[in-house]
Protein backbone atom coordinates (compact mmCIF):
# COMPACT_ATOMS: atom_id res chain seq x y z
CA UNK A 1 0.00 0.00 0.00
CA UNK A 2 1.16 3.37 -0.88
CA UNK A 3 0.29 6.25 1.45
CA UNK A 4 -0.22 9.69 -0.10
CA UNK A 5 -0.28 12.50 1.65
CA UNK A 6 -1.36 14.75 -1.23
CA UNK A 7 -5.23 13.10 -1.13
CA UNK A 8 -5.62 14.50 2.17
CA UNK A 9 -5.12 18.27 0.99
CA UNK A 10 -2.42 20.77 2.92
CA UNK A 11 -3.81 20.88 6.52
CA UNK A 12 -3.37 16.63 7.03
CA UNK A 13 -0.10 16.94 4.78
CA UNK A 14 1.76 19.05 7.09
CA UNK A 15 0.69 17.25 9.96
CA UNK A 16 1.90 13.41 8.65
CA UNK A 17 5.06 13.43 8.91
CA UNK A 18 7.62 10.23 7.75
CA UNK A 19 7.98 8.23 10.95
CA UNK A 20 8.01 5.35 12.75
CA UNK A 21 5.43 5.41 16.11
CA UNK A 22 7.14 3.97 19.03
CA UNK A 23 4.62 1.28 20.38
CA UNK A 24 4.22 2.96 24.06
CA UNK A 25 3.22 6.16 24.62
CA UNK A 26 5.92 7.97 22.97
CA UNK A 27 7.08 11.65 23.37
CA UNK A 28 4.52 13.95 22.66
CA UNK A 29 6.32 16.07 19.73
CA UNK A 30 5.95 19.39 21.03
CA UNK A 31 6.61 21.27 17.82
CA UNK A 32 3.66 20.33 16.37
CA UNK A 33 1.20 21.01 19.56
CA UNK A 34 -0.19 24.47 18.37
CA UNK A 35 -0.57 23.25 15.25
CA UNK A 36 -3.08 20.27 16.06
CA UNK A 37 -4.57 22.47 18.54
CA UNK A 38 -5.69 25.03 16.35
CA UNK A 39 -7.28 22.09 13.88
CA UNK A 40 -10.52 22.10 13.18
CA UNK A 41 -12.66 20.16 11.02
CA UNK A 42 -13.38 22.54 8.79
CA UNK A 43 -9.50 23.82 8.30
CA UNK A 44 -8.44 20.08 8.36
CA UNK A 45 -10.91 18.96 5.69
CA UNK A 46 -10.57 22.77 3.73
CA UNK A 47 -12.38 22.22 0.12
CA UNK A 48 -14.21 19.07 1.07
CA UNK A 49 -17.78 18.45 2.38
CA UNK A 50 -17.99 16.52 5.36
CA UNK A 51 -20.74 13.84 4.81
CA UNK A 52 -19.33 11.75 8.35
CA UNK A 53 -18.74 13.84 11.05
CA UNK A 54 -17.59 10.89 13.04
CA UNK A 55 -15.18 9.63 11.21
CA UNK A 56 -13.81 13.54 10.31
CA UNK A 57 -13.42 13.52 14.65
CA UNK A 58 -11.10 9.88 13.67
CA UNK A 59 -9.07 11.98 11.59
CA UNK A 60 -8.47 14.28 14.63
CA UNK A 61 -8.01 11.97 17.36
CA UNK A 62 -5.42 10.11 14.68
CA UNK A 63 -3.56 13.20 14.28
CA UNK A 64 -2.59 13.52 17.97
CA UNK A 65 -1.91 10.00 18.00
CA UNK A 66 0.42 10.52 15.25
CA UNK A 67 2.18 12.98 17.65
CA UNK A 68 2.37 10.76 20.88
CA UNK A 69 -0.24 12.95 22.40
CA UNK A 70 -2.53 10.48 23.80
CA UNK A 71 -4.58 12.29 25.99
CA UNK A 72 -5.50 14.68 23.49
CA UNK A 73 -6.15 11.64 21.28
CA UNK A 74 -7.84 9.92 23.80
CA UNK A 75 -10.14 13.15 24.86
CA UNK A 76 -11.75 12.60 20.83
CA UNK A 77 -11.90 8.96 20.46
CA UNK A 78 -14.33 8.05 23.62
CA UNK A 79 -16.61 10.43 22.18
CA UNK A 80 -16.85 8.72 18.75
CA UNK A 81 -19.37 5.69 19.24
CA UNK A 82 -18.50 4.36 15.95
CA UNK A 83 -16.73 1.43 15.09
CA UNK A 84 -13.75 3.17 13.67
CA UNK A 85 -14.14 5.40 16.81
CA UNK A 86 -13.62 1.59 19.17
CA UNK A 87 -10.73 1.38 16.93
CA UNK A 88 -8.92 4.58 17.59
CA UNK A 89 -9.40 4.28 21.19
CA UNK A 90 -8.03 1.04 21.12
CA UNK A 91 -4.84 1.72 19.49
CA UNK A 92 -4.62 4.74 22.05
CA UNK A 93 -4.69 2.31 25.12
CA UNK A 94 -2.16 -0.34 23.25
CA UNK A 95 0.63 2.49 23.32
CA UNK A 96 -0.23 3.83 26.85
CA UNK A 97 0.16 0.70 27.73
CA UNK A 98 -2.92 -0.45 28.86
CA UNK A 99 -2.95 -3.68 27.15
CA UNK A 100 -6.89 -4.99 28.59
CA UNK A 101 -8.09 -1.56 28.12
CA UNK A 102 -7.10 -1.73 24.32
CA UNK A 103 -8.66 -5.29 24.31
CA UNK A 104 -11.56 -4.26 25.12
CA UNK A 105 -12.10 -1.54 22.59
CA UNK A 106 -10.92 -3.63 20.16
CA UNK A 107 -13.94 -6.07 21.07
CA UNK A 108 -15.67 -3.30 20.03
CA UNK A 109 -14.55 -3.68 16.40
CA UNK A 110 -15.21 -7.40 15.81
CA UNK A 111 -14.67 -6.83 11.68
CA UNK A 112 -13.36 -3.61 9.81
CA UNK A 113 -12.52 -3.20 6.31
CA UNK A 114 -9.13 -2.62 7.01
CA UNK A 115 -8.23 -6.67 8.50
CA UNK A 116 -7.65 -7.91 5.49
CA UNK A 117 -5.65 -5.74 3.82
CA UNK A 118 -3.58 -4.94 7.10
CA UNK A 119 -2.78 -8.90 7.68
CA UNK A 120 -1.58 -8.90 4.04
CA UNK A 121 0.74 -6.27 4.14
CA UNK A 122 1.56 -7.67 7.74
CA UNK A 123 2.86 -11.27 5.68
CA UNK A 124 4.19 -9.16 3.40
CA UNK A 125 6.34 -7.08 5.88
CA UNK A 126 7.32 -10.23 7.91
CA UNK A 127 9.19 -12.33 4.24
CA UNK A 128 12.24 -12.92 5.26
CA UNK A 129 12.02 -12.01 8.74
CA UNK A 130 12.98 -14.34 11.48
CA UNK A 131 10.09 -14.24 13.81
CA UNK A 132 10.07 -15.31 17.49
CA UNK A 133 7.41 -17.48 18.89
CA UNK A 134 5.06 -14.35 19.79
CA UNK A 135 5.17 -13.05 16.26
CA UNK A 136 4.81 -15.93 14.62
CA UNK A 137 1.03 -15.51 14.02
CA UNK A 138 1.82 -12.84 11.90
CA UNK A 139 3.16 -14.26 8.77
CA UNK A 140 0.22 -17.02 8.44
CA UNK A 141 -2.54 -14.72 9.72
CA UNK A 142 -5.34 -13.88 6.88
CA UNK A 143 -7.09 -11.36 8.93
CA UNK A 144 -6.08 -9.18 11.18
CA UNK A 145 -6.23 -10.31 15.02
CA UNK A 146 -5.83 -6.92 17.04
CA UNK A 147 -5.91 -9.33 20.16
CA UNK A 148 -2.64 -11.03 19.03
CA UNK A 149 -1.22 -7.64 18.21
CA UNK A 150 -2.12 -6.28 21.51
CA UNK A 151 -0.13 -9.36 23.09
CA UNK A 152 2.63 -9.18 20.91
CA UNK A 153 3.21 -6.00 21.87
CA UNK A 154 3.01 -6.48 25.55
CA UNK A 155 5.62 -9.48 24.82
CA UNK A 156 7.87 -6.56 23.23
CA UNK A 157 7.43 -4.33 26.10
CA UNK A 158 8.33 -7.18 28.88
CA UNK A 159 11.47 -8.57 26.71
CA UNK A 160 9.85 -11.80 25.62
CA UNK A 161 9.56 -10.44 21.91
CA UNK A 162 12.57 -9.15 20.04
CA UNK A 163 10.28 -8.30 17.05
CA UNK A 164 9.81 -4.66 17.98
CA UNK A 165 10.97 -3.22 14.43
CA UNK A 166 8.44 -4.96 11.99
CA UNK A 167 5.80 -4.52 15.33
CA UNK A 168 6.27 -0.54 14.75
CA UNK A 169 6.20 -0.88 11.23
CA UNK A 170 3.00 -3.23 10.90
CA UNK A 171 1.67 -0.31 13.55
CA UNK A 172 2.67 2.35 11.02
CA UNK A 173 0.36 0.71 8.07
CA UNK A 174 -2.11 0.02 10.38
CA UNK A 175 -2.14 3.84 11.21
CA UNK A 176 -2.11 4.55 7.71
CA UNK A 177 -4.72 2.34 6.60
CA UNK A 178 -7.47 3.61 9.17
CA UNK A 179 -6.28 6.87 8.80
CA UNK A 180 -7.18 6.64 5.31
CA UNK A 181 -10.61 4.34 5.66
CA UNK A 182 -11.46 7.29 7.83
CA UNK A 183 -10.95 10.52 5.38
CA UNK A 184 -12.37 8.44 2.66
CA UNK A 185 -15.50 7.80 4.88
CA UNK A 186 -15.58 11.10 6.32
CA UNK A 187 -15.32 12.77 3.06
CA UNK A 188 -17.80 10.30 1.22
CA UNK A 189 -15.19 8.63 -1.00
Amino acid sequence: MTFSLVAFGPAFGALIVDRLPELGPGSPNQAARSQLAALTMESAFVGRKIVDHSAAQCCLAALWLWHDFLDESHNISQEIDTIDGSYWHGIMHRREPDYGNAKYWFRRVPRHAIFEPLAEAARELTVGVKLDPPAEYLATQSTWDAYRFVDLCEAIARGKSKAEQVAREIARLEWQMLFEHCYRQAVGE
